[in-house]
């Protein structure tokens, strides 16, 4: 959660004599992704000692195998990014579909519409929401990560400037800087930046428009994905329910 070391800092032993300095890094890493692979086994295994219906079951295991699909993926073109590749709008939004919509809201409401046996139009209205929210509230995250209140976020003030995450905010002050500003950009990110460094940066970024860019985005999804939900055939109570969720999880909260 956040506010706690990720697996592969909390796991990673301290640095002793007799290796090299990135020793620890490595071990850390080597666990964390074992520690993954376990919770992907334990998930499959709870999937399977679920007691669903087989026919349940096979409406479930396809989209569930999506998902997992899905998540990796995205994961891996994050990773591709932070090492200098695509910096593209296209290809930040397209980390968050598959990275964080897909696994946050998509896929879980299509599995739960599988298992009730929904049919394909409500299916699709609830994919087309759950991507829609899922990519708005990655949006408000990545907001939050450079301009949100510590006490709040859970992590240091600008970490994601620290982390040199590449995310729709940068890509789209990159694509609207002059070069001399792109530069500072992308000499900042990825840098053990000082507080007046992280504020230049914020600065920066609001006043190409970036900021402002994002926040119509996170507006226009979460409507969109709204429209989708009160135009099918769900429920009352669930409409009201999905409603609530889209605004919590895009709502502002620095």
């Amino acid at each position: 959660g956040r506010g706690t070391p990720p697996a592969h800092v909390y796991f990673a032993p301290p640095h002793r004599g007799g290796g090299g300095p990135g020793e620890g890094a490595v071990t850390g890493a080597a666990v964390a992704i074992l520690i993954g692979d376990l919770a992907l086994a334990w998930a499959d295994d709870l999937v399977h000692e679920a007691g669903l219906a087989p026919a349940a079951l096979a409406r479930f295991a396809p989209v569930w195998a999506r998902m997992r699909t899905e998540v990796l993926g995205g994961q891996l073109l994050d990773v591709n990014g932070e090492a200098g590749g695509d910096e593209s709008v296209e290809a930040a939004l397209r980390i968050n579909r598959y990275k964080t919509a897909a696994y946050t809201i998509e896929r879980p409401l299509h599995l739960g519409a599988a298992l009730a046996g929904a049919d394909e139009a409500l299916v699709a209205a609830l994919r087309t929401y759950g991507t829609d929210v899922g990519i708005a509230f990655q949006l408000r995250d990545d907001l939050l990560g450079v301009f949100g209140d510590p006490a709040v976020t859970g992590k240091p003030s600008g970490d994601d400037l620290r982390e040199g995450k590449r995310t729709v905010l940068i890509a789209e002050a990159l694509r609207r800087a002059e070069p001399p500003a792109a530069a500072l950009i992308r000499d900042g990110l990825g840098t053990d930046l000082d507080d007046s460094a992280v504020d230049r940066l914020r600065a920066l970024l609001t006043e190409l428009g970036a900021v402002d860019d994002v926040e119509r985005r996170i507006t226009e999804l979460t409507d969109a994905g709204l429209a989708a939900v009160a135009a099918s055939s769900a429920t009352p109570a669930a409409k009201e329910l999905l409603h609530a969720m889209a605004l919590a999880a895009t709502r502002r909260a620095a």
